[in-house]
């Protein structure tokens, strides 16, 4: 039996004082976990880290006195500019369709080269930045290029002074890549021992006394053309063009800017020809004292690529394949 204890009545007089009890804080170790399981969870973390370390071995990088990261393979022809030279008429960003796919094939081929095209309105901003006071210093040639007012003659001129200013690739706008820069290059020649690339066009040597085709029936691209900055023949070439211009209005009776000129005269004064002509003569001034001279023989028929000169001559099918004469051959 349960005995009922005499309690006070309460009244309204009692008065509770509030219990205060701590804060309650929640958390891992606070969660009452049995105990075996809690002294054995730092094991469980150590085990899991080593097992995410093991997994991820090849992330972290070792290197070892005996065994140092090699650096990334260049491909062939870093040692030249790694710039894609256009010229036309206005900016790429105002071409047509067809030159738009062209240009972008250059792009495409090689995305790690920059691009720039110099148009009819920033060329002789271009020439006087490079050719002026600040560049080569060559007043003169600056104003001959301001005064030559035919397209044509100024599109072979620019693309020297281009080439001899900075370097690189210089194609013509209507030429499209079909193969990335580096695979023009091949990897049996040293490039140290060369600073010009250029590839045959016409090696037709039959024809070399014919009145009209003479001139071109032996001559190297000059659509297409690489090269590190300074080479002397681009200069020589500039200069050689003045000379014969300025003859050719003298000739004519009239000042540079209404100099007329047949094709025939553009070929051999500016075009193929006399970018043959030059070249032809600095491999020559470059051959040891004693060699024999450098002629258009050295280059007929050839099978594979030489350096000659240090120039860097690449057989037809480089740049020109699929002319339809020279054994061409085509694209494929």
């Amino acid at each position: 039996a349960m005995k009922k204890m005499d309690t006070p009545p309460l009244t309204p007089t009692h008065k509770f004082a509030p219990v205060k009890l701590p804060p309650l804080k929640l958390s891992p170790m606070n969660i009452p976990f049995p105990r075996r399981l809690k002294k054995a969870v730092p094991v469980y973390v150590a085990v899991v880290l080593l097992i995410f370390i093991y997994l991820n071995l090849d992330a972290f990088p070792r290197i070892t006195d005996d065994e140092q990261v090699p650096p990334p393979a260049r491909l062939p022809g870093s040692t030249f500019p790694q710039k894609i030279w256009q010229t036309w008429k206005i900016d790429p960003l105002l071409f047509g369709i067809t030159e738009t796919v062209r240009a972008t094939t250059w792009l495409q081929k090689n995305p790690q080269m920059r691009y720039e095209v110099i148009t009819d309105s920033n060329e002789m901003t271009y020439v006087e930045e490079h050719f002026g006071p600040d560049g080569v210093n060559r007043p003169d040639i600056v104003e001959f290029y301001r005064n030559v007012k035919l397209p044509i003659i100024k599109a072979d001129l620019l693309r020297y002074m281009i080439l001899y200013a900075e370097g690189g690739v210089y194609a013509d706008i209507d030429v499209e890549a079909l193969k990335p820069f580096h695979r023009f290059l091949p990897e049996r020649h040293n490039e140290e021992e060369y600073d010009l690339v250029v590839g045959i066009e016409v090696d037709e040597p039959q024809f070399k006394d014919h009145p009209i085709l003479g001139q071109k029936s032996q001559s190297f691209c000059q659509w297409t053309i690489i090269a590190k900055p300074r080479h002397p023949v681009m200069l020589k070439l500039v200069e050689n063009i003045m000379k014969w211009y300025k003859g050719v209005a003298k000739k004519q009776r009239v000042p540079i800017s209404r100099v007329e000129l047949d094709f025939d005269q553009v070929i051999t004064g500016t075009g193929p020809s006399a970018f043959t002509t030059a070249l032809l003569e600095e491999m020559n001034r470059q051959q040891p004292k004693g060699a024999a001279k450098v002629t258009w023989d050295d280059f007929h028929h050839m099978d594979e690529s030489k350096v000659v000169g240090r120039v860097l001559v690449l057989t037809v099918e480089a740049f020109c394949a699929g002319q339809g004469h020279s054994d061409s051959g085509n694209h494929g």
